[in-house]
């Protein structure tokens, strides 16, 4: 057995009681919705149309989202559903990334993931879905695809059906009939805080207030104050009139902060050992190396355990992993890392030298596992085209090394090395901004492969996040301490230090909360 979904956009009327039913079915409260209807009009006056387009689960064949979560709480079930256990999920949101289609939300009363699931208790027992039977149209068709009996298989083989986001490799299994391209791609048409019909919560006066604005916000307005008269604007493309709540940016300012204690956390403790190795530093370094590195691993582990909706079963992630989730693989990673962290304080303490001899290129593999693997957690995330970027590993691994270089640059004051040693280091963080420089200039300016990935970039550089970038990112976090660092006193290197932990804050959160501003429905 094979469940898909089939919606005719021939018979659709936009009447919402597919969504009804969904709510009723599955007690889903407001504000969230696992099945909705979204309005597009496009044409120009008097030549205009108005399409509805049911979004909802794709029950994908590929589904990212199954493949992201890092306790199984979705997973397929052999008749193609994509189901879900809210009593296993940790609320990591990693599957609300994942998703191209927008489809899973957080429910604001159990803190889980939840979305469509093909009411699954009722095909269970031979009926169909809820939204199914309720449509007064016989819009919905829902079936076993792999029967060719089913009403579902012989429309799809006389129709011509569409599917959203066919190039994300996912194979959805929601098709749709006379699917218009403005209404099925999410960047097709621009999001609006405030929707006409759903402006008319409080009754008719909240809906006047709404046109004012409307009116307000025309580039005819002056003109028609001039003129004294009232002129419709043509609608000269697709605009979007009526949509579910936008979800907004889910991995927050905690994802963003974890980023960078996870980097200061690693690149604090293999800077010092390899310049052991190579230019025999002092063992001070190494200890506070090795100190702060397990100070800021922790913060870490409270970062994650902080963002997460279900904090009470953070501990499912290693004692119910999925394995093919890079947030389960990350976890043992950062275990794994404390673990040597701890062993090395330990025998460091100790004075047991020649087990910090095997434990040390044991630790760096880790550090570097610990420090890249967000990228490869990020590239599961399908839904946000900027993140499969393959520089982000490189990324991942230069911010750790900047952000120990940063930490030795402040804790050089305190620890009072010679001067030669705080030389070195300057000019090899000289050399690691640079390179940072050459890599965010090819990444941002190369062609991407998507439109999503290019409206991202073009974000960062000109758009929302451009402040922060131009300014905190590259000013403050790169160019300043390059010229601190080129002064060559103490008190610069404290400064270059401090400069290039601020401007890693910016880069992370940017390259964090950017692309989550791009929409998936």
């Amino acid at each position: 057995m094979n469940f898909g979904f089939i919606i005719d956009n021939r018979k659709c009327i936009g009447c919402h009681a597919c969504t009804v039913a969904c709510k009723s079915e599955h007690q889903v409260p407001v504000g969230v919705n696992r099945t909705w209807v979204k309005y597009i009009e496009k044409g120009e006056f008097p030549d205009t149309r108005r399409l509805f387009s049911v979004m909802r689960c794709n029950h994908c064949a590929d589904a990212p989202c199954v493949e992201i979560c890092p306790v199984t709480a979705l997973y397929t079930r052999e008749d193609g559903i994509v189901d879900f256990d809210d009593r296993r999920c940790i609320s990591c949101k990693a599957c609300t990334q994942a998703c191209p289609y927008d489809a899973l939300y957080i429910h604001p009363e159990t803190k889980t993931a939840a979305k469509c699931n093909y009411c699954s208790h009722r095909t269970d027992i031979g009926l169909e879905p809820a939204c199914v039977v309720v449509c007064p149209e016989h819009a919905i068709v829902s079936g076993d695809m792999d029967n060719p009996n089913t009403e579902i298989s012989k429309l799809l083989a006389r129709e011509t059906v569409s599917v959203r986001k066919q190039e994300k490799g996912t194979n959805p299994k929601l098709f749709y009939i006379d699917g218009d391209r403005v209404s099925l791609n999410p960047t097709a048409t621009e999001i609006q805080d405030d929707y006409m019909w759903s402006s008319q919560a409080t009754g008719v006066g909240k809906f006047a207030k709404y046109a004012e604005g409307r009116i307000a916000q025309s580039p005819l307005q002056e003109e028609m104050k001039r003129q004294n008269f009232v002129q419709i604007e043509p609608r000269k493309k697709a605009r979007r009139v009526y949509d579910a709540p936008n979800k907004g940016v889910l991995w927050g300012w905690e994802v963003s902060a974890y980023v960078l204690t996870k980097a200061i956390a690693t690149g604090a403790f293999i800077l010092p050992i390899l310049g052991d190795w190579l230019i025999g530093v002092p063992r001070q370094v190494k200890e506070f190396g090795a100190i702060v590195s397990f100070i800021f691993l922790a913060i870490t582990g409270v970062l994650l355990i902080m963002d997460l909706g279900r904090p009470d079963r953070f501990l499912n992630v290693l004692f119910r992993p999925q394995w093919k989730s890079w947030l389960s693989r990350g976890a043992y990673f950062i275990t794994g890392y404390g673990g040597i962290l701890t062993a090395w304080l330990v025998a460091n303490y100790f004075g047991y030298d020649r087990f910090l001899n095997y434990l040390e290129p044991l630790g760096i593999i880790f550090a570097l596992l610990t420090a890249v693997y967000t990228a490869f957690l990020f590239a599961q995330a399908k839904g946000r085209d900027f993140w499969q970027s393959p520089m982000l590993g490189l990324h991942m691994i230069l911010h750790a090394l900047m952000a120990g270089m940063a930490v030795l640059l402040i804790a050089f004051q305190a620890l009072k090395i010679s001067y030669g040693y705080e030389f070195i280091f300057s000019r090899f963080t000289f050399a690691l901004i640079i390179f940072h420089l050459i890599t965010l200039a090819i990444e941002l300016t190369t062609t991407h492969t998507t439109a999503d990935a290019h409206a991202t970039v073009k974000m960062i550089i000109k758009g929302e996040f451009s402040k922060k970038f131009w300014i905190g990112m590259i000013g403050v976090g790169n160019v300043l301490p390059l010229f601190w660092l080129f002064a060559g006193t103490k008190w610069a290197f404290l400064l270059a230090g401090v400069l290039i932990l601020i401007g890693l804050w910016f880069a992370e959160d940017i390259w964090v909360k950017a692309p989550q501003r791009i929409p998936l429905s």
